[in-house]
Parts: structure tokens; C-alpha cells; sequence
């Protein structure tokens, strides 16, 4: 039994974690479109979330031939909380990072991202599901030092990114808080690839209404265009949203959140790396900060377990 228990656990570390990675490079990939192919951030929502649910859910079909893929709307109250999913969930997410890298960049982006987890154990503590607890506050230390010196370099005088970007990162954080809490009731009734396949689908048809994705002109896009364009769609959306989702079957939501560490350093990683965004001496540190904090609660976690 415990080695059953352990092996599904080591399965749900591994799917968060390919997930996380793929989400923290598909970032930097997106930015690299936005800034030299100039795509427009509405446009490349509508389309990923719309191939990427089309994709997962011919996969769910291929897989399950004798399994309808409408089981979810069969009741008014599983349709609603997948619409509302969909919506506050896996569209804002989408949407809110995008825009924090179309405007900052994808490093920034995906570090205030990643204070989701301290969204999360403030629902947990207002809910009275969980007490605060020391190591909560020397958690909540360490971002709000690390997320400091990352978004000012150190200088109260200015920040690193654009104000908006900033936001958009902190809302993108409370979408992905959401979205980990509020997908726990559907996938224990149903299989991850309808959830996040369905969710991705209404989060394309809702955003095509202002950027349809037939609205684009093809003449200027390269063969690099179209990789990085795929990569998005496969890696960056489709895997990196049904392997964490696929977490949930076997971690906490908080575990999930926490276990995802490898987001936001791969997202710097290849920002610097490969699209040579400079990052000072303090930002290097603030970034050292969060991650500290995300390996601490990780720790104490598997210590509690």
C-alpha cells in the first residue's frame, strides 16, 4: 500500500514538474514572438487555448473511444463550475501572463506568477482550513523581500518593468491560485484531459470574440515563427496545463503550487540565456530569495508528510 501511495506521489512530483518547465520556457518563447515577429497578445491566447483544446480533447477521444466527451455538461452544476473554470481560471491565467510579458518581460512575469502559493495558504488561513504558521511567515518573508529587489533592482526610485506589468504578474499569480483550488471538484468526477481540454476550448471561443484567430496575416511568419508558434501550443499550453492539472490526482493543490519551483527558474534561465535580458545584482538576489522560499516550503512539506 505504501509503495502504491509513494509511486503515485512520485508521479504527481513528476508531472508538476514537466509541467512547470515546459510553462517557464513557453514564456520566454512567447516573448521572443511578441517582441521580433510582433504578435499581438489577444491573438495568440485565442489561438493557442483553441488548439491546445481541440488537441487534448481528440487525445481524451483516442483514448477513451467509449466515453462520451460531453459527460461534463450533463448536469447544470458541473457545467457551471466548468464555465466558471474556464473563465476565471484557465483563460485569466493565460491572458494575465501574457500580457505581464508582452509589457515587462518573460523572467518578471513568471516569478510574480509564482507568488500564487501565497495566495493559496491565505485562502487556506481566511477559510480556516489551515493556521498560519511560523514557517508560513518566514515563507511570506522571504517573497516579499525577493519580489522586491527582483521588481526594483534594489532602488526605490523605479522599477525593473512597467507598473502594468507588474500587475498583470500579481493577477496572473491569484489566477493560477484559483485555478489550482478551484479544479479539485471537477477532476475527482472526471478524467484531467476533459477539464483542462473543455476549459481551454471556452477560454478560446470567449476570447476570439475581440482577437479570432483567422484574423491574422501569414505573409511575414518564418520557419522560426511557426516552431516557436508550435512549441507554444504543445508544450507551453497543451502539456504544461494537463500535467499539472494531472498533479492534482495525487498532490495537494498546495503541494502542486509549491512543486512547480521550476517555473519561474526556467523562465529566468532562458531569458538570460537565450534573449539576453539583463538582470542586475539585486534581481539575481531577489530571484535566489523566491526560489529559497519555494524549496523551503517544499521541504518542510515532505517533512510534515
Amino acid at each position: 500500500m505504501n509503495q502504491i501511495i509513494q509511486y503515485k506521489r512520485t508521479l504527481g512530483f513528476l508531472l508538476v514538474i514537466l509541467g512547470a518547465s515546459f510553462w517557464g520556457i513557453g514564456g520566454t518563447v512567447a516573448q521572443r514572438l511578441f517582441q521580433q515577429d510582433n504578435l499581438e497578445v489577444g491573438w495568440l491566447v485565442s489561438s493557442r487555448l483553441l488548439l491546445a483544446g481541440l488537441l487534448l480533447i481528440a487525445i481524451y477521444k483516442m483514448t477513451h473511444r467509449h466515453e462520451s466527451i460531453f459527460v461534463i455538461w450533463r448536469t447544470k452544476q458541473n457545467a457551471f463550475r466548468q464555465i466558471l473554470f474556464s473563465l476565471l481560471g484557465m483563460l485569466a491565467v493565460q491572458y494575465t501572463y501574457m500580457m505581464s510579458i508582452a509589457i515587462g518581460n518573460s523572467a518578471v512575469a513568471t516569478l510574480l506568477q509564482y507568488l500564487a502559493p501565497l495566495f493559496i495558504m491565505a485562502y487556506y488561513f481566511l477559510t480556516r482550513q489551515s493556521p498560519l504558521t511560523k514557517q508560513d511567515g518566514i515563507a511570506v518573508s522571504l517573497t516579499l523581500v525577493g519580489t522586491f529587489l527582483l521588481l526594483t533592482n534594489g532602488s526605490f526610485s523605479t522599477l525593473s518593468v512597467p507598473f502594468m506589468a507588474v500587475l498583470w504578474g500579481i493577477l496572473s499569480g491569484l489566477s493560477v491560485a484559483f485555478y489550482t483550488i478551484y479544479a479539485v471538484p471537477l477532476l475527482q468526477q472526471f478524467h484531467s484531459l476533459l477539464v483542462v481540454g473543455w476549459s481551454m476550448i471556452i477560454g478560446g471561443i470567449v476570447m476570439s470574440i475581440a482577437h479570432p484567430p483567422w484574423a491574422i496575416d501569414l505573409s511575414n511568419w518564418t520557419f522560426s515563427t511557426i516552431a516557436y508558434f508550435l512549441f507554444i501550443v504543445i508544450f507551453g499550453t497543451m502539456l504544461a496545463f494537463w500535467f499539472y492539472i494531472a498533479s492534482l490526482h495525487y498532490l495537494s493543490p498546495k503541494e502542486s503550487s509549491l512543486l512547480g519551483s521550476l517555473e519561474p527558474l526556467m523562465a529566468v534561465i532562458t531569458s538570460v540565456w537565450w534573449l539576453k535580458i539583463a538582470f542586475g545584482g539585486y534581481q539575481f538576489i531577489g530571484t535566489l530569495l523566491i526560489l529559497l522560499m519555494i524549496l523551503y516550503l517544499t521541504v518542510f512539506q515532505k517533512k510534515q508528510a
